[in-house]
Parts: C-alpha cells; structure tokens; sequence
C-alpha cells in the first residue's frame, strides 16, 4: 500500500482544526516558561540557602522526563485536592519543564553583560527590580535571542506529549485519522510538514529579531 497524496491532502483540514490548541499550547507555555524560567536565574543568583534551593530545583527540573511533570500534575495532584484540566496540566508542565533550560540561557546571557552596569545603575540609586528590567534584560535579550528561540521550537516539537492527556493537538488528530483508516504514513506526514511550517516560521521571526537587536545595539 502506497502513498496516497490525494487522502494525504484530505487529511490536512482536519488536522487544521488542531492549529489553534497547538499554537496556543506552544505560545502560552513559550511565554510561561520564559517569565518562570527568568525568575528561577534572578532568584539563584539571590546566594545563600534559598539560592542553593532555587539551583536544585532548576537542576532537578533538568534532570526529570517532561512526561514525569505532565503525569504527576494530572495523576497526583487531584489526591491532594487540585484538580487541572487537561489543558492546563499541558501548558503548567511544558512551561516549568521549559524554564529550567531557560534560567540556564538567562544565566548566560546575564554572566555576558559587563558587572559594571548594574554598579553603575546601583550608583545612580536606582533600585534593584528596576535594574533588573531596565538595564539587564534589554542587554541580556541581545545575547540569548539565538538559543531561547531554539528552546522555543524546542517546546513546540513537544506539544504532542499532551496527546496522553487527550489533548486534541495536531499529532494527536493525526493519530486519531490514522486509528479509523488504518493509514498512518498520510496524517502522519502531514503533521510533521506543519511542524516543520511552525518551526521555519520561528526561526525566521528569531532571526528577524536577532537582527534588529543588532541594528538596535549598533546606534
């Protein structure tokens, strides 16, 4: 049985009708994972216990399967009394899987400015939240737009993983097609070119971003 590109192409509509729980999952857990991860590297950097605190979790978010957050957010939370729905339970957990590896890009991106700009804002009595979003993360935003934007391909090739969650995804909706037809090459393909659209299409707005960022820099 071969490829049949005119079932292929049957596919793809309903598949479509998945784009928009995908790309609300990948835009909404990008935007968590970002906020939660900036947060973890500005509070590690606290020093002392709490510091030491905020890096073992950072490394033990690194070191779990990202199936191990979604399962125990669904699965074992509703024993202690907090019930999420599916969809929830999928962004909380790409976004805090996410934002270990994104604390440890602002970590870079933050050891990469000068020390002298926060004494210089220090000097000048302005405050530290202020510092902290007035002169490091515009400086640090320069340094990591190249492997943050990877990070966020990287979380919307692990949008299919809320499939175990029942989810309607586009891999899940795929596989659905592929169950009542018993054709799996077709749906299949279809999704992973979406994918691969979506991806493109990120990479190209990072490097939009990269580039004026650079412009920006350069005045």
């Amino acid at each position: 049985m071969g490829f049949d590109l005119d079932f292929a192409i049957a596919t793809l509509p309903l598949i479509l009708r998945a784009l928009d729980m995908t790309l609300l999952v990948a835009v909404t857990s990008c935007i968590g994972a970002a906020a939660i991860g900036f947060n973890l590297e500005i509070l590690r950097r606290a020093g002392g216990a709490f510091g030491l605190v905020v890096r073992f979790f950072i490394d033990f978010i690194r070191a779990t399967p990202i199936l191990v957050w979604l399962y125990c957010l669904y699965f074992i939370l509703p024993f202690y009394g907090v019930r999420l729905s599916a969809l929830t339970v999928g962004i909380a957990g790409l976004s805090l899987y996410y934002s270990g590896y994104l604390a440890e890009v602002f970590k870079a991106g933050i050891d990469a400015i000068p020390k002298g700009q926060a004494e210089a804002a220090q000097a000048l009595g302005i405050g530290r939240r202020d510092t902290v979003i007035f002169v490091i993360a515009p400086q640090m935003l320069r340094n990591i737009a190249a492997p943050m934007g990877n990070y966020f391909v990287s979380i919307l090739k692990a949008t299919p993983y809320l499939a175990v969650l029942a989810v309607p995804e586009m891999l899940g909706e795929a596989f659905d097609i592929a169950s009542d037809t018993y054709r799996y090459a077709e749906p299949l393909t279809v999704a992973g070119i979406t994918f691969l659209a979506l991806a493109l299409i990120i990479s190209r707005g990072v490097k939009w971003l990269e580039d004026r960022l650079a412009t920006s820099s350069a005045r």
